[in-house]
């Protein structure tokens, strides 16, 4: 499935920013919840969604490039409309239904892909990691009653970073490869410049070929410097990268205060 992306959950100290000792993170999420609070994320999803309802149309919104596919613009006999509305929800105030419909749609399309990694697939965990009190969703819906995909994402701080973390996008089958996929990633970029957070982030897997593909050339992400790659942890021996792209607040020459900050996969 050519756009998802999974965290690889790690729990490590972080630095606050202004602050030189590590600090919980409690603390680390409440932090965050007054900064979202002073920039709201919803009206910008919305006004995203409001200049290009009809996705892949002759129709452009000047700031968001949304008639491009992964592999690059779409010629016009291949443009198909997608009548579709962006809503912008904290898990908590999803309904049941919806919430049991991306994760029926993350399993269909994630299952075999997390089987042939270390992390192996586990329902219950999943389930958890989708549910946690911290997730927030953008939710596509179809002539505005049909969901036809998400994505689910988060503020967190990483490596003294503050950056939005995208762990999943999900479409079904019917609207991939309509620029729809680019055009959530887009919005999650506004949103992450609006909170004046540093970098989006997410993760993907190395054997998913066309996710890594789309992140990497079409939207222009770069291995992150915490990708067990970089790191000399374990490198080829990792099934997945920590790609990552910086707001207009990201500076390139950050260094972190406490050094190199790599993660491991075992």
């Amino acid at each position: 499935m050519w756009c998802a992306s999974q965290r690889r959950r790690r729990w490590i100290p972080v630095v606050m920013p202004s602050e030189e000792s590590c600090v919980s993170p409690f603390r680390m999420w409440h932090y965050l919840e007054n900064r979202i609070s002073q920039h709201p994320i919803c009206p910008v999803a919305s006004a995203a969604s409001s200049h290009s309802v009809l996705i892949g149309s002759s129709r452009r919104a000047p700031q968001w490039d949304v008639g491009q596919s992964p592999e690059g613009p779409v010629s016009p006999s291949r443009l198909r409309r997608l009548n579709v509305s962006i809503e912008c929800k904290r898990v908590s105030g999803l309904a049941p239904a919806t919430v049991d419909w991306a994760f029926d749609l993350t399993k269909t399309n994630m299952q075999a892909m997390y089987e042939q990694s270390e992390w192996g697939w586990k329902d219950r965990e999943k389930r958890e990691e989708m549910t946690d009190d911290r997730a927030w969703y953008l939710i596509a819906w179809e002539n505005s009653s049909v969901p036809v995909a998400f994505s689910h994402f988060r503020f967190d701080v990483e490596c003294g970073d503050e950056v939005l973390y995208c762990y999943e996008v999900q479409l079904e089958s019917k609207v991939r490869r309509k620029g729809l996929g680019k055009f959530l990633i887009q919005i999650l970029q506004l949103m992450a410049n609006s909170t004046q957070m540093k970098k989006v982030m997410l993760t993907v897997f190395k054997h998913n070929h066309g996710a890594y593909q789309f992140f990497r050339e079409a939207l222009q992400f770069e291995i992150d410097d915490s990708s067990p790659s970089m790191s000399g942890c374990c490198g080829e021996d990792c099934s997945y990268e920590i790609l990552s792209r910086r707001t207009k607040f990201g500076d390139s020459q950050h260094s972190h205060a406490g050094g190199h900050c790599g993660g491991c996969c075992h």
